[in-house]
């Protein structure tokens, strides 16, 4: 236990430092502002939630009184927001002594030296709150054309800003905009950004009925800033209506003046201790108090690509080394080629393991978040779902850990939607009242498996099989097996659910979490049992970036395949492969193989005889399918390259990487090739030609 706390106070100090940094930036910028009254509300609520972010952490890694007097900062920062506090110079000076106290005291923690003494400044907040504040004006509200509905719904905080916009006599717009369901997070996000160097986004609303287009719809109530052109004029879209909803101008309308708070604390301290929080130099160092740097992912991604670049200048060197011991035998100068080739390949190594480790994070970030998710969402479904989290310390590459929390939360909407039972299900069902939702990771050598498993009803596969003869996916003459049938979820617009919710049953979802979990160079696994739950397994390599690869030759023909999705290899014989339904299998122990060609797949002309083939297994479990090729070449490191325009948008194919003897050769994309020999024979082949 200690060591876990150990562990999350040295992450908490760079975290802390950085919330410091935001604090005293924004401070400033106020503090550079002829009249601080005049702060944006950005501004404002920048500094608030690194207060309220500080207040949380601190507590939680317990620091009890740097969490305190962050409570204290947010309390008073609320009161600003909210306009019940000037932003007068003493809540200024309060403000920016007390940044200077917090982080005294954090860096104080950081050393492992006690407590500072913070009741100074305390004493100074609390008089300020104790104050005389300003009084509650009448906010005309009516002076807006908007629905009295929205009008209604509005948050203190958002009625407290739209009456600063009507007070200043800024212009106000209502921005109604329509997304498709399968964009709508990013386009929204890209619609708010535009907004924002024009203008304030008062509020965000969700429509709460299906827009008459198809889609999602929102509508964001916008303060114009002053000096900037009408919202109108620069936001266009052919689903985007923008209107202006000010009525009249408000008598006697520009903001209040800023009042001081009577205190002879503006100019001199009462207290002589106070000095030690107002005065950073007496702090005794500006050194930071951290040895954590900062790095920007894309700098990051930059010297992978220059490792990459020197793993395949190695593997030239080595080839080279090669090349002169078969030429001249172990003599000098191969043999000193030899030993420099060989210390040249762990250096390498040695910096590529070096770098990627600085890319790991916790998979435990996005946890956090989808814990947030699930208390959300059970609460608008009116389910009571516990989440068990386990195995949060595992750690993937960063940008890897953040595309898969789209999946993942995908993945979650559906345990809570489709698979957990309502109370009263539950109960019948002799199951406990809340349901229990299960998210798990662990380290399985180069591997990450991450499983999201609930209790609830499993999945209905005769349900499935019924909803895929309605939409004509299946053959109705045919037999399928389970897995088959689970499988059809993942298709493009296949749901279950008779009526679409706000959560689920737009057939949005399980084909998002297969193309993702595909890109990842990943698979996805299910298992369920009627009545019991369901089990989703997601297997992903830990990093993308330099990857072992089978070379293996295909006719004449070189691809590579990642080595983290083959299971094994054989060799086989013409005589030992069998045709069931069109399809060529063979039997591997107790099951069933099913084969891929890939001369067929990529229109190859193969002139070796099938007298003897070999076969690459790749997947997991139950979801494995063999590659057929003419032979394995041998494994090495390979650095994938995105592809050209004109190879892109072969199925198949995910990239491109160069081999020793420098010669280019194509990646294959294994989730790819298993999704196509799930398909039908019939299915037009892909048409075109790779190489001669």
């Amino acid at each position: 236990m200690a060591k876990k706390k150990d562990s999350a106070l040295s992450d908490f100090f760079p975290e802390a430092e950085e919330l410091i940094e935001v604090l005293h930036k924004s401070l400033q910028q106020i503090e550079g502002l002829s009249d601080p009254a005049q702060v944006r509300p950005d501004t404002i609520n920048a500094i608030f939630r690194a207060a309220h972010t500080l207040k949380g952490m601190s507590g939680m890694v317990g620091l009890k009184k740097v969490s305190e007097v962050s409570h204290h900062f947010e309390d008073m920062l609320d009161k600003v927001r909210m306009g019940k506090l000037s932003l007068s110079r003493e809540v200024l000076d309060v403000l920016t002594d007390g940044v200077t106290l917090l982080q005294r005291m954090i860096e104080s923690a950081s050393q492992g030296k006690g407590d500072i003494d913070s009741s100074p400044l305390e004493q100074r907040i609390a008089a300020i709150l104790t104050g005389k504040q300003k009084e509650s004006e009448s906010k005309p509200l009516q002076n807006v054309d908007l629905d009295p509905d929205i009008l209604k719904v509005l948050t203190e905080y958002e009625s407290h800003r739209l009456f600063e916009n009507i007070k200043s006599d800024s212009p106000l717009y209502e921005v109604k905009a329509t997304f498709k369901l399968e964009t709508f997070d990013t386009d929204l996000s890209a619609l708010n950004q535009k907004i924002q160097t024009i203008g304030e986004i008062i509020t965000t609303l969700p429509s709460v009925s299906p827009s008459t287009v198809g889609g999602m719809e929102f509508r964001l109530i916008v303060g114009g800033f002053a000096g900037s052109p009408p919202l109108n004029t620069q936001i266009v879209g052919e689903q985007i209506i923008v209107r202006e909803i000010s009525k009249k101008k408000m008598e006697g309308g520009g903001p209040a003046p800023a009042q001081a708070v009577p205190s002879s604390s503006s100019v001199q301290d009462p207290d002589p201790h106070s000095n030690q929080a107002s005065n950073p130099a007496e702090s005794g160092s500006i050194r930071s108090f951290t040895q954590t740097v900062r790095v920007d992912i894309q700098k990051l991604d930059a010297l992978l690509n220059m490792v990459g670049e020197l793993v395949l200048s190695k593997a030239v060197v080595n080839q080279i080394s090669k090349d002169l011991l078969d030429q001249n035998g172990f003599s000098g100068l191969s043999l000193e080629l030899l030993k420099a080739s060989k210390l040249l390949d762990k250096r390498v190594s040695e910096f590529q393991e070096g770098l990627v480790e600085i890319r790991m994070i916790p998979i435990g970030q996005v946890f956090d978040r989808l814990l947030r998710t699930v208390r959300k969402l059970s609460k608008d479904l009116k389910k009571e779902v516990n989440l068990l989290i386990s195995g949060e310390e595992t750690k993937m590459d960063k940008s890897m850990v953040e595309d898969l929390a789209d999946p993942l939360l995908h993945l979650i909407r559906n345990a809570l939607d489709h698979g957990i039972e309502s109370r009263e299900e539950r109960m019948k069902a002799g199951k406990p009242e809340a349901g229990a939702l299960y998210l798990r990771a662990n380290q399985k050598g180069n591997h990450v498996v991450i499983e999201v498993e609930d209790d609830g009803r499993g999945i209905d596969t005769q349900r499935v099989y019924n909803k895929a003869l309605e939409k004509g996916l299946i053959d109705p003459a045919k037999e399928y097996g389970e897995g088959d049938l689970i499988n059809l979820l993942f298709l493009p617009g296949f749901s279950t659910r008779e009526s679409a919710t706000e959560i689920s049953g737009r057939g949005v979802g399980l084909d998002v979490v297969a193309k993702n979990i595909s890109k990842l160079s990943g698979l996805v696994h299910v298992e369920s049992v009627l009545g019991r739950g369901t089990l989703f397994i997601v297997t992903l390599p830990i990093t993308l970036v330099i990857i072992k690869a089978l070379i293996v030759r295909v006719g004449t023909e070189t691809f590579a395949i990642p080595l983290n999705s083959v299971s094994e290899s054989l060799m086989i014989s013409a005589m030992d492969i069998k045709t069931i339904e069109r399809r060529e299998v063979i039997q591997l122990r107790d099951h069933t193989l099913s084969l891929v060609r890939l001369r067929d797949v990529f229109n190859l002309k193969e002139e070796v005889s099938d007298e003897r083939l070999y076969v690459i297994v790749v997947g997991l479990a139950e979801k494995r399918v063999g590659l057929v090729v003419s032979s394995i070449e041998g494994q090495q490191e390979i650095v994938i390259k995105s592809l050209g325009g004109v190879l892109k948008e072969i199925k198949g194919i995910s990239g491109a990487t160069e081999l020793g003897n420098r010669k280019t050769i194509l990646v294959l994309d294994v989730a790819a090739l298993m999704e196509e020999s799930t398909q039908s024979k019939d299915k037009k082949k892909n048409e075109v030609m790779i190489g001669g």
